[in-house]
């Protein structure tokens, strides 16, 4: 009879540490997954290219700048 309760207490240890592994595993995939996410939504930021209207078709284009076509030329 006492290994039978030794082996339900060995049991019961196991399934609380399994428990706090496994919830510190998904805390920590959470915390890398939203990391991700927040470095897609910076990169998408700063890759974004403002856009103006052109007024005679109203089609929306990329927004010119004048300083990198004067850097051209030079």
């Amino acid at each position: 009879m006492p290994q039978i309760l030794l082996l339900i207490a060995a049991g019961a240890g196991l399934v609380i540490v399994g428990t706090r592994w496994y919830r510190n595993e998904k805390r920590r995939i959470a915390a890398e997954l939203r990391a991700a996410k927040e470095a897609m939504e910076h990169r998408d930021r700063e890759s974004a290219v403002p856009l103006e209207q052109d007024p005679s078709t109203g089609v929306y284009r990329p927004k010119r700048v004048l300083h990198e076509a004067q850097n051209t030329r030079h």
